[in-house]
């Protein structure tokens, strides 16, 4: 079964059409990249898909489940992770997540969600100290495993290294990688191409509001003669 099946969807803002006809899929258990340029698109895909915007027109199914006909049951098989997201700065790490895991569980099941959430942080010692001591890449660390300790079906990412060094970058990337492996289907929209390139298996590249390519980035740079995905979309938005 597809994890996300995303058909000829459109949204308008008064006049504007944001998303203009945008289609694609994401396998089970696979990293799915949509990248573009800021504004293409990109985010407010991912809020249709996550039920916080309603589509103007087209199909969303989040395996197998209707985002607008379904909105109830898809919440209960995605986690969405916005790139603005945040964390109440006066607690710990381990109470923020203690937090967070009291909407979903309770008991025993609710001390094994926060013991998952600490393990995926890989925050050691820090889960203790204050949020507002973070650095951005502990905070991203400590909102990524927020995002997944509920057990999602499909994880959606957005942004989801945007605004970290290198160091850190790659440790959040290392991260997905163990997410993926436990069996989560994750989504993740960026900018930045390459970073697409060492982590998705496949990828969708919207410009504009509409995806103008699909598949892996292996193929894509084949077919463009390219030696990156950056070199691919520009090659691709000036045919």
């Amino acid at each position: 079964m597809e994890a996300l099946s995303v058909n000829d969807v459109h949204k308008m803002y008064g006049e504007r059409e944001a998303v203009k006809g945008v289609s694609f899929s994401v396998k089970e258990g696979e990293i799915f990249g949509l990248i573009g340029p800021n504004g293409a698109g990109k985010t407010t895909t991912l809020r249709m898909i996550s039920t916080l915007l309603s589509i103007s027109s087209g199909e969303i199914k989040v395996y197998g489940k209707d985002v607008t006909t379904e909105s109830s049951e898809v919440r209960k098989m995605i986690s969405y992770l916005p790139e603005d997201a945040g964390a109440y700065k006066d607690l710990t790490g381990r109470q923020y997540l203690n937090f967070m895991a009291n909407f979903f569980a309770d008991g025993k099941e609710q001390e094994e969600m926060v013991a998952k959430g600490i393990e995926i942080s890989k925050l050691g010692e820090r889960i203790d100290s204050k949020v507002s001591t973070y650095s951005k890449g502990m905070m991203r660390r400590l909102l990524i495993s927020r995002a997944i300790m509920p057990n999602p079906k499909l994880a959606i990412l957005d942004e989801v290294t945007s605004g970290l060094d290198v160091v850190n970058a790659f440790e959040v990337r290392e991260i997905i990688r163990d997410i993926s492996r436990s069996g989560v289907s994750i989504i993740i929209s960026s900018h930045n191409m390459f970073e697409v390139e060492l982590l998705c298996e496949r990828v969708a590249m919207i410009n504009d509001g509409r995806v103008v390519l699909e598949g892996t980035p292996k193929e894509l740079m084949e077919r463009y003669s390219a030696s990156n995905l950056e070199e691919v979309f520009v090659k691709a938005v000036k045919e």
